[in-house]
């Protein structure tokens, strides 16, 4: 905006202050370049001129904050312009940027509500202000301008939603990325910390020959342990069929190597594990890499909900078809919230910890062997998961899970 100071000879003590917009400031030639008011007859442009302030905002101050009064509407005459939103406690998001020839705080003329967005100036900016009882008037006698509004207003809805979507999207990607490498770290602790407390045993001056063998053999089965985690984690998140080899196993001695595996984990958790009967001497085939997967799951998960310690039984059935697997904990049993989708993938339910897949990958080992598992809750018991894996299976089967 150009200042001219012009003096008078005549009265010789009158002086006054002379206002002249350069030709792209003037309000006229803004407004009518504008797309929102390119349709006004001049007439009605004049008139809009007349009611229309110019405003200059330094670089960082506040055109208006969320919850200021929605008195009008803004032109951006020069300069750049955010639009922001509180979200949550004290995260504020970008929803726009705006420069020379846009417009906002349009709501505000279609509501007359408080302001639901921060305006800022990023840099030094100039805006024409049109109070909304002024703009009102003008709306009333020129149907083109209330058209040109309500469609840049469906425009910007249109857009905003769309940012929007894709905002959470990508939110939502970013909190299963964070929640999937929480779960990951969380389920490799147990085995990390076995390794560490194994490398040290056998590093001790006074550590045995034997001593020192069995540290390396617990290092050599978590490493075993780890790399099949990691397995079943890209096979499952790859969602294609997997190559299923089976071999014939004596179910016993699988079993009770897997609890003496197992135990010492339990017991660190204050949890007592124990076998309610023998495990049937039966040859079933099965992947002994995959399968322990399935113990390890249930019965961790059942130490994570047994804070202050407890018990889990394990009890086998078995009859011409099949042999039955339960595993019981003396927990508070399943959540009816969750209880129906307790397989499905990413449900979980009170848990600081985890991603939802851990059952969801052992319904999906249990269905390779051709087996079924189930969960279920009983009054005044803890949670009871029971799988089955069938005995008659043509051995040596080599093929296509399902």
């Amino acid at each position: 905006m150009v200042l001219l100071r012009v003096a008078k000879v005549s009265p010789p003590s009158l002086c006054f202050t002379l206002l002249v917009f350069p030709v792209h400031c003037r309000p006229m030639v803004v407004l009518k370049n504008n797309k929102l008011f390119s349709g006004m007859l001049a007439a009605e442009l004049q008139a809009l001129e007349q009611t229309a302030q110019l405003n200059t905002y330094k670089a960082g101050r506040h055109v208006f904050q969320e919850g200021d009064p929605g008195d009008g509407l803004y032109i951006i005459v020069e300069g750049k312009v955010q639009i922001t939103c509180l979200v949550g406690q004290d995260q504020r998001r970008v929803l726009s940027r705006l420069g020379a020839g846009d417009f906002f705080g349009e709501m505000a003329v279609l509501d007359n509500q408080p302001r639901s967005a921060t305006a800022t100036a990023e840099i030094d900016t100039q805006v024409y202000f049109i109070l909304r009882d002024d703009l009102l008037k003008i709306l009333a006698r020129s149907p083109s301008l209330a058209v040109s509004l309500v469609k840049e207003f469906s425009l910007r809805m249109r857009d905003f939603n769309h940012h929007y979507t894709q905002e959470v999207l990508q939110a939502e990607r970013l909190t299963l990325v964070g929640r999937f490498a929480r779960s990951v770290v969380h389920d490799f602790k147990n085995p990390l910390n076995i390794i560490g407390i194994s490398s040290e045993m056998a590093a001790m001056d006074n550590s045995t020959p034997e001593m020192r063998q069995a540290a390396k053999n617990r290092i050599r089965k978590q490493i075993d342990r780890l790399s099949n985690m990691i397995n079943e984690l890209l096979e499952f998140t790859r969602g294609s069929a997997s190559t299923v080899v089976l071999a014939r196993t004596d179910y016993a001695d699988f079993v009770k190597q897997l609890v003496e595996d197992i135990r010492p984990e339990v017991d660190a958790k204050s949890v007592k594990l124990e076998l309610e009967n023998e495990p049937p001497v039966t040859a079933l085939l099965l992947d002994p890499t995959r399968l322990p997967h399935v113990f390890y799951n249930i019965i961790n998960n059942a130490c994570d909900a047994m804070t202050e310690g407890g018990k889990v039984k394990i009890r086998f059935k078995q009859n011409e078809k099949e042999v039955v697997t339960e595993i019981e904990d003396t927990g508070k049993g399943i959540a009816p919230e969750i209880a129906p989708r307790l397989f499905e993938a990413f449900a979980t339910y009170g848990k600081s910890q985890g991603t939802g897949l851990g059952l969801s990958i052992c319904k999906k080992i249990v269905e390779d062997h051709y087996g079924k598992i189930s969960a279920r809750s009983e009054p005044g018991r803890g949670a009871i998961f029971s799988f089955s894996l069938p005995i008659r299976r043509e051995e040596g089967q080599k093929g296509e899970g399902r």
